[in-house]
Order: C-alpha cells, then structure tokens, then sequence
C-alpha cells in the first residue's frame, strides 16, 4: 500500500504544478494531504494509523520536515542561505538602476560591424550581466526590449534573434554568482553528508574495518566551490553561443548581417564603452576574485557586491547631473586608502606598539568613514531618485522569501516521499539498472531534462536533487565530487528555461517581442540553444577537469591549505614526485653523494649519525619507488579480469543485506502482532511466509556466489596489502630522510640568536651569589625562557631549571645552583662552538642539499604546497578515479 500513497503523493504535487497553484503551497500541501489520507486509511482498515507508511507514523513525518529544515538552517554554522539576499539585492539593483540597458547599447555598437556583431554582443552583455545581476526575467525583458527591435531592424533571422535572447538571458544559472548554485551547494552539502554515511557503511560491510580511509570519503561542495566549478563551463556555454552564431553568420549571411555604426570611432565613443564595461567588469572581479582568491566567503563576496551595486546605481541613477560620480569617486579613495593601510601597517587595534600604528589606524579609520559615507550617500540617492532603493529591498525580499518558502516545503514533501519508502525504490531502481554509475547518471540527467519541460529550476533542484545526488555520489565506481555533479545538474536545470511549454524566458520574451514575431519563432530558436547547452554539458561531463580544476586549485594555494601530508592530496602527491624522482634523479643521488663526502667531524655524534641514516634512507628511496611501480604494475594486470567478478558478488551480496533488512523489520512486525490484545492468525501466517520466503531467497543469493571468489578476493587482497607496504614503506623512508635535514638547518640557523644570549647566561653567576633566592629565580626564569624560544637546547634548560630550583628551598643552595649553572655553562658553550662553526662549513652544503631534495624527498614534510605544485597536484585531484575494489 506504500506505494500507492506514493503514486498519490507524486500525482497531488504534479496537479497542484500544472494548475497553476503556488509552488510553496503546493509542495507542503501535497505533503500534508497524502499523510493525513495514509494514517486514516490505516486507521479505518488496520487499526493502525503507521500500517502504510515504510516506518514509523505520521506525526514524526509531518514534522520531519520542519525538524530537518530546523537542524539545518538554525545551524550557525550552515550560512549558506545568507548570500541569496545579498545576490538578489545586486541583481536586482544594477537592472533598476539602468546599468544593464547601458551595456546592452554600448556593446551592440561596438560589436555590431563584424559578422553576426549584433548576436555575439548580446551574448557578451548576457554573460556579463549573469556575473552581476544574474536574474534571468529581468535579462531577457532587458534584452528583448532593446536588442530584439535593432537586430530585427537589421533583418536578422527571427529564431536566431530570439533564440539568442534567450539563451543569454539564462546564462545567470550557471555563472556565478547564481541563486541556483547556491541552492545546489545547500542541496548537495546534506547529500555529501548522507552518501559518506552510506560510503562508509559500504565500506565496514565489504571489509570489516569501522574506519574507512579518508581519502576514500565524498568530496562536499560549498556555495564558494560551486561558484568556481561553473565559471569555467559558463564560459565554455558563452564561447559555443558566440561560436554558432559567428558560424551563422558565415554560412548564412542573411541570418545574421554585420551592422555598421553611424558615427565615428572617436574619444567620446571610447569612453562611453568605458563607462559602460569597466564598471560591471569590477564589480564581477571583486565579486568573484575575492572568492577565487580566497579573500572572502560567498556571502562576504554578497556584500561586496550588494554595497558595490548600490554605489553604481548611485552614480547611473544620476547620470548626466552634476556631482553624480562623487560618491563612486569617494569610495574608490577610500578603498585604495584601506589598501595601502593595509600594506604598510599592521592593524590591530588591541595591540598598538607606538606612533605609527596610531598613524596606520587614524589613516584606516577616516578611509573606512569615507567609504560609509559613500554608501550612504549612494543609497540615498537610490531611495529618492524614483523610489529606486524601496522597489530593490521589497523585490529581494519577496525572491527571498519565495526561496525560503519552497525549500520548507520541498523538505515536508522528501520527508513524505521518504516516509511511503520512496527514497529506498529509487535506490533499486537506480542501483538495479545494468550499467552502473553511468547508466544511473544518464537517466537521472533525462529524468531532470524532461522535468524541466514542466517544472522551475528551484522545484528541480529541491525536489529532485536530495533523492538522487546520495545515491549518485556515494557510487565509488565513478567516485565524482559533489562540484562536478551540482554544475551538471545546474547546466541541465538551466534547460528548463528554453524548453517548450513553460520554458520562462520563452514567456518573458514572448511578452516584449512585437507581434512579427511569431512563438513557433521564438520555439524554433531555442531549441539550437537546447542542443548548445546539452552540448556543453556533454563536454563538463566528458571532461571533469573543467570542473573540478578551479575549486581544488583554489583550496590548495588558499591561506588555509592542507599540508603535503595530508591523506587525501598523497596518490596526487607521489605522482607528481615521482615524475621529479625521473626528472631530477641524477642530481639527486649527485648530492647525496657530495654529502656523504663532506666533513661532518664539527657536529655532536648523535647529529652524525643521524645524517648519516637520513643519507642512507635518501638513496634508498629510488629502489622503494621502484618496489611502488611493481606493485602497482601487478595489480593493475590483475585488476580487468578481477573486476566483473567483483561487481557480481558485491551486488549478490549487497542485495543480501537489502533482504536481511526487510526480514528483520517482518520480524519485528510478526513481534508486535503477535503481541496485540486480539492477534490475527491468517495475519500472523502471511507475515511468517513473506520471512520464510525472503529467507529462501537470501539464502539463493548466497548461494549464487561463485566458487572461485574466495581465492580471486585473497589475489586482490594479498596484491593490494603488497602495494600499502611498498607505499607505507616509502613514506616512512623518505619522512625518515628529510626530518634530520630540516632539523640539523634550523639548529645551525638559529647559531647567531643563541650566541647572542651569552651575556644574559654568564650574568647569572652574580645573581645566584648576591641577589635573594626569589629575585634570583625569577631571573633564572628569565634566561630559560629565553634559551625556550630556541631548539636543541633542552640539557642547557634542565641545568638552568635544576639551579632554580636548588633556590626554591626554605635553605637555598647556592654551591649546588653556581654547579648546576657551570654545567649549564660548559653545555652552552659546547653548543654555541659547534653550531657557529657548522655555519660556515656545513650549512652552506646542506641548504644546496636541501634545495635538491625538499621538492621530491622532503615534499611530505613541507608546511604548504608551492603554487606550481598545488596547481599539478589540483590538476591530478579533478580527474574521477574508480576506487570500487576497495569496497
């Protein structure tokens, strides 16, 4: 009976959609309705308001809903929302304040002369204005109002101008900033965490261990990584448009004329097209750079960009008047007087040293009241020049509030989907399909194309997306990133704008087009731009490195960077290694070998020694790439025949499990019948034999395995724990060979400071004879905090410690302190002479060594990655790696 309150469920939603009622009330409403229908069916035909739910009743899935839209969004830690206001504002801004009209104009006449000018300059404003306004109604209406008359002027073909129109309009989707990446980021963060609890639970049922390697885990997606992942694909749909149309216009001149400008190319033309280019352009590089560069969050970048957007319209909104660029000019001021502030002073105003930090924060505060005053200024503009600010705020709150609405009821409407075990029968069906990952993947994308005829991206992407994306991302056969996945549904939900019969900007057009232009016109033009975009996504699926490039090469050069040794960045990191090991063998084992040569008598036995075991385990390290190779080279050879017979016994077994959990829950329900005051015998029977029945065939499943599994998994095994001790033995070995390196450079390093703290040392002498025990140890204290900030001398600190505490006694003694202070002494001394003379004689030969060696040997131990490594290793990390044998 679950399933036929499923069929209701969905045929209520689909209803309520098609007619046209309130996406935010339809979403719960349908919900809500198959719920209360389910518990009164049950009620009136079992006795049992839960009997035909999957589990558990209806109360706890009526508030599951809100409760799981509770723990996530009242998390202060889930802030993701946050930046959809913050876009929203900025778009909405820059289209009331005229900026986009501006642009629309000044780069029809620029581009206008080459073939098919006037389309490619249509293109162009649409991607611009998706990387600053990105609100898709209000760019098409833009551009229908003004591109749509001058390229029909010019006898442009009718589907190729409307179809263009389009399309660029829905460029906001997928080039950030969007509304719909950060809805998707929001999505897929739930989803990455449920597909690692299914990932990790796979893994404990196929290998018996409770900890699954990190390397092993999902990759989640924040706003600030999807935004990164999309840019490249946005662009690559932004050069496909142009593309076409250019080839449009070369093979069919008539579609798409070149349209030479009235005027001249003169200084005022120039500067309009400055005016009108630069400052969108800064504000997208602010907007977005700063997440690039790892400057600010996404929703930090949302206010740079809603203040920015204010300041813009302050200036357009008064164009032509007097003063009307004074506050832009003001805040500009002020920010490059933040910047220098920033560059030459060390802001802190809890620790202000002397005069110039005074200096520095006087500076930075009368920058930071100028760029205040700029903002205001520009905002009361906005507010009294035609009620421009009132209609903004009340826009972005209605857009908000409808986000906020739909993603309440999308999250009682999964909760409901869940509750009639809808969740489990795409999990069968998906995972039941021949094919595996890919065939999954293809029918979800269909699945979201042919929705997108129907539904609005943010149903699509509400809905649809926390049943798939788990299944989907918890697959280790195609191992993808939760950023990869999100922009392949972001370019497929931004189909649904073109496709016929509610395509929205075929209707926002439709509305503004002149009645020449026929809706067949408008259809016709679309669908070229449906197979562009299908295309483009073919070409981000083929080619994951498109996405995952940017967001990884990002993490790696950001300020918060893991460390070479980090688990996840090591297969990564020994490729590229041992790429060097080939490259830069020869000096390697060159240098090794002058060091073996040098004359290491000035050193204390103990750092002899050690260098001379870090020599040894430096040559050895080419032998233990070699034994790496080997074992990789046999399972590789092992794997392709392996490989079918893994994949039949893990799904014989996995459906095992899936039975054994449905007769666990007969059980249970055979238990609490069977203790009900009036228990049905017929009832009890049926349920016995469903569980002998399941039984049977679990034991038929089982039974099925193939008799030479056992040895081909011990195969797998036995090469897979041979290549883990090859790696682990490498690691150990290389960790071992640069750790007395990095040491022995930092003790001779540090030779002057410690000389430098000779008179403090000697100076104790009197102070232990004359002063009082109390004054004399805190001096004591004094010189062995001093001796702490440096390495290598913990025996002079213990001495120094045994001779303060030799005062601490209610009868001090001062002979015993004045020895201790000699021994402390002589070791000083000791220390001192060796390291001074190991800095003229050996360091020198140790930084070469080190410069040899740190980048191959010594990579693990470094505190960060070099930008040139982190981008080989970002590149390394975005291809998908098939990682299902370890499951």
């Amino acid at each position: 009976m679950e399933l036929v309150f499923l069929g209701i469920l969905i045929l209520l939603m689909v209803m309520a959609l098609t007619s046209g009622f309130p996406v935010a009330f339809s979403l719960p409403g349908s919900a809500i309705l198959t719920i209360a229908l389910a518990a009164l069916a049950g009620h009136v035909f079992e006795g049992d308001t839960s009997a035909y739910f999957a589990q558990d009743g209806p109360l706890q899935w009526l508030s599951a809903g809100v409760t799981n839209f509770r723990s996530l969004y009242w998390d202060v830690e889930r802030d993701t929302l946050i930046a959809i206001p913050l876009f929203v504002f900025m778009g909405i801004m820059l289209q009331r304040s005229k900026i986009a009209e501006d642009l629309l104009v000044t780069m029809a006449q620029l581009f206008g002369p080459i073939p098919g000018g006037l389309g490619i300059s249509v293109v162009f404003v649409g991607a611009l204005l998706a990387a600053t306004t990105g609100i898709v109604g209000a760019t098409v209406i833009a551009m229908g109002l003004i591109s749509l008359p001058a390229m029909l002027r010019s006898n442009y073909s009718k589907p190729l101008a409307t179809g263009t129109i389009c399309a660029s309009g829905t460029l906001g989707q997928i080039i950030p900033p969007s509304i719909v990446l950060i809805i998707l980021a929001d999505q897929l963060s739930s989803a990455a965490d449920q597909a690692s609890t299914m990932r990790k639970a796979a893994y404990k049922a196929a290998t018996g261990e409770f900890q699954m390697p990190s390397e092993f885990d999902i990759t989640s997606a924040s706003a600030g990584d999807m935004f990164m992942g999309a840019f490249i694909p946005g662009l690559v749909l932004v050069g496909l448009y142009m593309a076409y149309i250019l080839i449009s216009a070369i093979i069919r001149p008539e579609t798409a004329p070149p349209v030479h400008r009235e005027g001249k190319l003169d200084r005022s033309f120039l500067l309009n097209v400055f005016l009108a280019l630069v400052p969108p352009l800064t504000l997208i590089f602010a907007v977005l750079g700063s997440i690039i560069m790892g400057i600010a969050t996404v929703n930090q970048a949302g206010a740079i960009g809603a203040i920015g957007a204010m300041i813009m319209g302050g200036y357009r909104l008064t164009s032509g008047q007097r003063g009307a660029y004074r506050p832009a000019i003001l805040a500009i001021i002020s920010i490059v007087g933040i910047g220098v502030v920033l560059s030459f002073f060390d802001i802190n105003i809890k620790n202000i040293q002397g005069p110039d930090d005074v200096l520095g924060i006087a500076i930075a505060s009368v920058a930071v009241v100028g760029l205040l005053i700029s903002v205001v200024w520009s905002g009361w503009r906005a507010y009294r020049i035609d009620n421009t600010l009132n209609g903004v705020m009340i826009e972005t709150a209605k857009t908000t509030s409808m986000v906020f609405i739909i993603l309440i009821g999308a999250a009682m409407l999964t909760s409901a989907f869940r509750a009639f075990g809808g969740e489990e029968l795409v999990k069968e069906f998906l995972t039941g399909l021949p094919g595996g990952f890919w065939t999954q993947f293809i029918v979800v994308m269909l699945v979201i194309f042919v929705l997108g005829f129907f539904l609005d991206f943010i149903e699509i992407a509400v809905v649809v997306v926390p049943i798939v994306a788990p299944i989907l991302l918890a697959d280790p056969s195609a191992n993808i990133t939760a950023v990869w996945l999100g922009v392949m549904v972001g370019l497929n939900i931004q189909t649904s704008f073109l496709t016929p019969p509610f395509g929205f900007a075929l209707f926002y057009l439709r509305g503004v087009a002149p009645p020449s232009v026929k809706t067949t016109d408008i259809y016709k033009g679309a669908a070229a731009f449906i197979a562009l975009q299908l295309l483009g996504l073919t070409i981000a699926g083929l080619f994951p490195s498109l996405v995952n490039y940017l967001p990884n090469r990002t993490y790696l050069t950001s300020e918060t960077a893991p460390p070479p040794m980090n688990p996840r960045l090591q297969a990564c990191l020994e490729d590229y290694v041992f790429g060097q090991y080939d490259n830069n063998g020869d000096a390697i084992r060159a240098n090794i070998e002058r060091m073996r040569g040098l004359d290491l008598g000035i050193l204390p036995e103990s750092y002899q020694q050690d260098l001379g075991t870090s020599l040894d385990q430096a040559a050895a390290t080419f032998a233990l790439v070699e034994d790496i190779r080997r074992t990789d080279a046999e399972l590789l050879a092992y794997q392709p025949e392996y490989r079918p017979l893994h994949q039949q016994v893990r799904k014989l077994q996995t459906d095992a499990r899936d039975l054994e959990e449905e007769i666990t829950e007969r059980e249970q329900t055979f238990t609490r019948t069977s203790r009900s005051s009036e228990p049905v015998q017929a009832q009890l029977d049926r349920i016995q034999a469903e569980v002998d029945a399941l039984k049977n065939h679990q034991a038929e499943l089982l039974a099925s395995i193939p008799a030479e599994w056992d040895s081909a998994h011990e195969g797998l095994t036995a090469l897979s724990d041979a290549r883990k001790k090859a790696i682990n033995d490498y690691r150990r070995n290389v960790d071992g060979a640069y750790e007395p390196i990095a040491e022995l450079k930092l003790l001779i390093g540090q030779a002057q400071p410690l000389a430098a703290l000779a008179p403090q040392i000697e100076a104790l002498r009197p102070v232990i004879a004359d002063d009082p025990p109390e004054q004399a140890m805190e001096t004591i204290k004094l010189a062995e905090d001093a001796l702490g900030e440096l390495d290598g001398i913990s025996k002079i600190k213990s001495s120094l410690s045994r001779a303060r505490r030799a005062l601490k006694d209610d009868e001090p003694d001062r002979a015993k302190a004045e020895s201790e202070l000699d021994k402390a002494l002589s070791l000083y001394q000791e220390e001192v002479s060796w390291r001074q003379q190991a800095e003229g004689k050996i360091l020198p030969a140790l930084n070469e060594y080190d410069a040899t060696i740190r980048d191959s040997i010594g990579l693990r131990m470094q505190t960060r990655l070099t930008t040139t490594q982190a981008e080989e290793i970002a590149a390394c990390q975005s291809i998908h790696r098939d990682i299902s044998l370890n499951f």
